[in-house]
């Protein structure tokens, strides 16, 4: 009998792994960092915020994690090589990768600037080219393999009315990636995931949960899309994210998983 059939928990596990989460002072970075944190990861969590990367970094500590920080965002090819050169320095090893920095800026394409456009396309597809890029570099010539998860939306599929020209084509292009380098490095033993949530319980969401008027309103007629009527919480990502990132997912790249309740598939 296989090992892994008496203990398959197993599949999931990883302890001792060094793995960067970029936009770790974000929901979803710091979502994922404390996950990883908690499943036995050593982590290293990147971000602008000072200090709200200290307060991702207390918590995934007070979860038994090894913690480094670099207070920098993957903005260029400089910083993106100082990240993942500052990972290896601090735990000799790269093992996952996952890009949970980015932006949006809605707004109607008749009155978009280009830089605007060009900002969020920087943020949300060339950092997360750059970051895979360096990984790959970093990664490919020790052939240990690896995990890269992305983070795309459910606007990658769908598109919205309230401006998001530019975010529904950055993610479009996230997913395009995902697929892209999925196909380019399976021969590395390199997976390479998305995962893209719908609207889940955050900081900037919280307003969508309260008992108001506005946000019965707005969430009643998001949840009529919604096949299992409610909306996303944090626990709904940490399950996907940690298959992703571990051995359990040894056989899937390229894809894009949708945390979404069954928003996109109506």
């Amino acid at each position: 009998m296989n090992d892994w059939l008496r203990n398959p928990r197993q599949l999931f596990d990883v302890s001792g792994k060094v793995a960067v989460v970029t936009g770790a002072s974000g929901a979803f970075g710091a979502l994922a960092s404390k996950v990883l944190a908690g499943a036995g990861a050593k982590v290293v969590l990147a971000a602008g915020n000072k200090q709200a990367l200290e307060a991702t970094a207390a918590a995934c500590r007070e979860l038994g994690a090894e913690v480094a920080t670099i207070a920098r965002r993957p903005t260029t090819e400089d910083d993106c090589a100082a990240i993942l050169d500052f990972a290896l320095e601090q735990f000799g090893g790269l093992d996952i990768l996952v890009v949970g920095s980015g932006l949006n800026d809605p707004c109607p394409i008749v009155d978009m600037p280009l830089e605007r456009f060009e900002d969020v396309m920087d943020g949300n597809v060339t950092s997360t080219w750059l970051l895979c890029r360096a990984f790959g570099q970093r990664v490919i010539p020790r052939d240990t393999g690896g995990k890269v998860v992305l983070v795309s939306s459910a606007r990658g599929k769908l598109g919205h009315p309230a401006g998001y020209s530019a975010y529904c084509a950055s993610k479009a292009a996230t997913d395009g990636l995902t697929r892209a380098l999925g196909c380019e490095w399976g021969k590395h033993r390199i997976t390479v995931n998305a995962i893209a949530p719908t609207v889940f319980r955050s900081p900037l969401t919280a307003w969508m949960f309260e008992d108001t008027e506005k946000a019965r309103t707005v969430r009643d007629g998001f949840l009529a899309r919604v096949p299992l009527g409610r909306l996303g919480e944090p626990e709904d990502l940490a399950g996907p994210l940690l298959f992703l990132c571990s051995r359990a997912s040894d056989f899937h790249t390229g894809h894009t998983v949708y945390a979404d309740g069954g928003y996109t598939a109506g």
